[in-house]
């Protein structure tokens, strides 16, 4: 089952105008699948894999004349998962500027790593995108709008990765394995993660926290580590993409939060995953935190695919009043209260209607999600 992707036309678009493209995902969102797809029909690609130790070898010590004889007649070059290459910015430098009609395509898991060792080197030579599990969009455009309506209940529990979408009726044993390889490939066995056991304490309890004010001296007592261990674990988590946090938002009010933060999980199978979770929606009494996690996540994708430079909040105050989603683009407002059932209806608070009168405000729910989406 092959489902296309927004970003292959955006990638296909910026070949060969003298950049670098960087693309940067997580494991298994299918940032290879794409490639491979907007290169079909080229007969000249260099695919080379970071994870691989021959390319590793091969790239320790390149120089412009190696990198001649390997690119040869080539006037592609691949490089995935780049973040394992040492001085993988400079590396490309090297590339781009010696050999201005190939063009280079880096991907990478960790954008940590990745934006660390290809930005300043490259400054003012890539494009760089991001690529997330499929999202609504990508979905509706392969199954038709109704038909995903009513796989909705299986995206809130299993999630959008590719794999779990194309292997329908084993989701489960797909997902499980996914998580596992793909947290303790890009996270666990980091290098600066010394406890693995008790990052995956993290994440359970963040999964528990989906929606909630996040807090680190409450996390460090319950995953038993200290508060500057837990934020740099936050924080690495963030970087391999399995988790993302808002801000809060806060212009005019002295009883407004400023400083705290939400997290949430590019994929909700992640986290159902993780906490040990798969059962139907029809049975769960956390339906309200999937709904939110489900839709923040999504209008991420959206955000992100649609090059809008959205930026995404939560507002509350001191008295608890709230509003799930801000988004503000462009000196505008959009103000969002996610309820799954169709009949209860968001109560917005007076406090923030006072503050922010222009802001458009919706109540987003199972009926007319895909309005938004």
């Amino acid at each position: 089952m092959h489902i296309s992707r927004i970003m292959s036309d955006v990638v296909a678009k910026k070949m060969h105008l003298g950049k670098a493209i960087v693309l940067i995902g997580a494991r298994q969102v299918g940032k290879t699948t794409l490639l491979k797809e907007c290169l079909k029909g080229q007969e000249n690609v260099l695919w080379m894999n970071g994870d691989n130790l021959e390319t590793r070898t091969l790239m320790a010590n390149i120089t412009v004349e190696r990198y001649r004889s390997m690119i040869g007649k080539n006037d592609i070059v691949v490089i995935d998962e780049a973040q394992r290459i040492e001085d993988i910015g400079l590396k490309s430098k090297l590339l781009t500027d010696n050999f201005p009609d190939v063009q280079l395509i880096i991907t990478g898991s960790s954008s940590l790593d990745l934006a660390n060792k290809v930005n300043e080197p490259l400054t003012g030579r890539k494009w760089e995108y991001r690529l997330f599990p499929l999202s609504y969009g990508e979905l509706a455009a392969h199954y038709g709008a109704m038909q995903e309506w009513q796989k909705l209940p299986l995206r809130l529990v299993f999630g959008s990765y590719p794999d779990v979408v194309c292997n329908p009726g084993n989701e489960r044993d797909v997902l499980n394995n996914l998580t596992e390889s793909y947290l303790y490939k890009d996270v666990l066995v980091w290098e600066r993660i010394k406890r693995p056991d008790k990052v995956v304490r993290l994440l359970q309890a963040l999964a528990f926290q989906v929606g909630s004010e996040v807090s680190a001296n409450e996390l460090s007592r319950m995953v038993e580590l200290d508060r500057a261990t837990v934020e740099k674990y936050i924080t690495l988590l963030e970087q391999a993409q399995v988790i993302f946090r808002l801000g809060a938002f806060s212009r005019n009010l002295r009883t407004e939060i400023k400083s705290g933060r939400k997290i949430y999980f590019y994929d909700n199978g992640i986290r159902n995953a993780l906490i040990g979770n798969l059962s139907p929606i029809d049975i769960r009494a956390d339906i309200g935190i999937l709904w939110e996690n489900y839709m923040v996540s999504e209008l991420l994708k959206k955000n992100s695919y649609d090059l809008t430079y959205a930026k995404p909040y939560f507002w509350r105050t001191t008295q608890q009043q709230e509003v799930d989603y801000i988004e503000e683009c462009d000196g505008r407002m959009k103000a969002y209260e996610f309820k799954w059932s169709p009949t209860k209806k968001a109560k917005i608070s007076k406090t923030f209607l006072g503050a922010y009168p222009d802001v458009e405000i919706k109540t987003i729910t199972r009926e007319n999600y895909m309005d938004i989406l």
